[in-house]
């Protein structure tokens, strides 16, 4: 019987070894390191150093991580869970804008400089001026999301795919009403905003001709005497609603013309759980490696080297992007994601509902919860390009 084989308690152990099985537990760590190519990985990439990827250090775990250690990246093992772990980007807002460079059409002088026609405009330290183009002004608008090269990322975690697999997409529509007065000076605004003076040529003429019956319809005018009636009371102090003056005195209430309008867009929040059992001893190392990564890349970093609370300021946690994995392949149905940050992790080390441990200290049974949220919405452009063309899209 292997060390954790089927998992049990601590006393357990102690009493197998006592019956003569600790020949038994070192062989199993031998074979382990010979036969677990994931093991072996561990073993070679493990220090007390943090490893350097070059844009960070790996605080004391390897940068290839995968659950169970028989699931290898290179290997076809079923579906899964693919991790990656990047370095947070900022997003990248701006204006873009060409230049191009201006001579003189004739001799002159230009920033204290004497030019002949045919000569480029230049500083007044005599370099070649550039000029911006005109109408060539765009919107640069990357989010964080949009700006990751797969080739960057710090380390990889591959783990079993969740049993309990879904995604949710919203967005946001909210109530909204406007009567016919709020629209009418909407309108007005907006015609002045394009054109001042037809604008009050039409207003003129309207206070010149007064309004006529056909444009205001029925008793409007009498319900226009009510609500004006109402506004010179409530500016004696009293609080009218328009409404209510004008379902007093003429049994109608204004158009309110309530409409469903576009809100704005909102997040995707993704739970996952994974149980780990660990088997043997390279597992359970591996499994002490993920939870290690996913703890120390979630962390706010501090931008000195001081000690205790760091400087001023704090940096970003790393972000992750999720991949569902069938084989060596992206997985031809389920969901794609956009990058994500880490905003929650529990780990219950007494999944098994009681204190267990193996020999050496390791839960018999964990359950590790993750909760990511992605880093931008997702929009309709999204689906004809990249991950959108792969399975149902984002």
């Amino acid at each position: 019987m292997a060390l954790y084989q089927g998992g049990y308690s601590n006393f357990a152990a102690k009493r197998a070894a006592r019956h003569g099985r600790t020949k038994e537990y070192k062989a199993s760590l031998e074979q382990n390191k010979k036969s677990n190519s994931t093991t072996k990985q561990v073993e070679n990439s493990s220090s007390t150093k943090p490893t350097d990827t070059g844009s960070r250090d790996l605080m004391g775990h390897p940068p290839v991580m995968a659950y169970p250690s028989a699931k290898g990246l290179q290997e076809n093992t079923g579906d899964s869970l693919l991790i990656k772990c990047f370095k947070y980007v900022v997003p990248d807002t701006g204006i873009d804008m060409d230049y191009e460079q201006r001579v003189a059409t004739k001799d002159g002088t230009f920033n204290g400089q004497t030019i002949k026609a045919g000569q480029p405009a230049k500083t007044k330290s005599g370099e070649i001026m550039n000029f911006p183009v005109k109408n060539s002004a765009s919107l640069r608008n990357l989010g964080s999301s949009d700006r990751y090269r797969k080739e960057d990322a710090l380390f990889y975690v591959e783990l079993p795919i969740p049993q309990d697999i879904n995604d949710s997409n919203s967005v946001t529509w909210s109530d909204d009403n406007m009567n016919i007065f709020q629209l009418a000076g909407l309108s007005a605004i907006q015609s002045g905003l394009r054109d001042t003076g037809a604008t009050f040529e039409q207003a003129s003429e309207l206070m010149r001709s007064g309004i006529p019956d056909k444009l205001l319809g029925g008793d409007m005018k009498d319900q226009l005497i009510s609500i004006i009636s109402g506004k010179a009371i409530d500016a004696l102090g009293n609080n009218l609603n328009t409404n209510s003056v004008l379902g007093r005195s003429q049994g109608t209430i204004l158009n309110s013309n309530l409409e469903l309008l576009f809100n704005g867009v909102n997040l995707r929040t993704f739970p996952f759980s994974i149980n780990f059992s660990p088997r043997n001893a390279g597992e359970a190392k591996m499994v002490k490696f993920i939870i290690r990564a996913f703890k120390s890349s979630m962390a706010a970093k501090k931008r000195t080297n001081e000690e205790g609370q760091g400087g001023a300021f704090l940096g970003a946690p790393d972000v992750f992007s999720l991949q569902y994995r069938h084989g060596n392949e992206t997985h031809p149905f389920l969901n794609s994601f956009k990058h994500c940050a880490l905003t929650g992790m529990t780990v219950n080390y007494t999944q098994s509902g009681t204190y267990a441990t193996y020999s050496d200290g390791t839960p018999v049974n964990m359950r590790m919860n993750l909760t990511f949220k992605e880093l931008n919405p997702v929009y309709h452009e999204d689906y004809g390009d990249g991950p959108g063309l792969d399975g149902v899209g984002y």
